[in-house]
């Protein structure tokens, strides 16, 4: 079977997808990641354990939480992070959300605001944050540039095209705004190696 990475130089996609940010510190053996969001992370269209925070569990050998809930705006996503931040603390959050505000058609400006506060949150508890840019519903699809805000703003690491890159990819989706166990694959090995360029694992 092929991995992810050979189904990526297949179909030309790039393979570092725009990674950017600061570089994070070392990520112990115990260390525990957060993947936080909404179906995309959940893993709508993945077989059992085909979701992205599996399989970046099974590429980094660390705890990988699935803090995902399919159907989940910002806002929402805005209240369930600061509970969840009460009782735990991971070492690292990695934050994929807005994607339902654009299909609602959810004003931009508070969407971005939203997303400012949730990485205002994990920056609080001294929590580094990964940033996961989603596109904006189009004709051709592109990634909404909120999320390069933010991250400058935030001085956040960014992987900006990768999720852009697999939803125009028709081999890797399951459905048209969900990717299928090869695009999930691909998200999490893409998410793997901005980790290590970064220095965390």
């Amino acid at each position: 079977m092929k991995s992810a990475l050979a189904i990526l130089l297949s179909i030309g996609l790039f393979l570092l997808s725009a990674c950017s940010g600061p570089k994070l510190e070392l990520l112990s053996a115990r260390a525990e990641i957060m993947a936080f969001g909404d179906s995309l992370t959940y893993g709508k269209g993945a077989s059992e354990d085909g979701d992205y925070p599996a399989v970046l569990a099974e590429l980094t050998g660390l705890r990988v939480i699935n803090a995902g809930v399919s159907g989940e705006t910002t806002s929402q996503g805005l209240t369930r992070l600061a509970e969840l931040l009460v009782g735990e603390t991971p070492d690292l959050l990695i934050l994929l959300e807005g994607g339902n505000d654009f299909l609602r058609n959810h004003d931009i400006a508070k969407t971005k605001a939203n997303l400012a506060q949730m990485i205002e949150l994990a920056q609080a508890k001294s929590i580094p944050v990964v940033l996961i840019a989603v596109p904006q519903k189009s004709i051709f699809l592109s990634s909404a540039t909120l999320y390069s805000e933010l991250a400058e703003t935030y001085d956040v690491m960014l992987l900006e095209e990768v999720l852009t890159d697999l939803l125009k990819t028709r081999s890797m989706k399951s459905d048209t705004i969900h990717l299928n166990d090869a695009g999930y694959r691909a998200l999490a090995e893409t998410v793997y190696r901005g980790l290590e360029d970064a220095g965390a694992i």
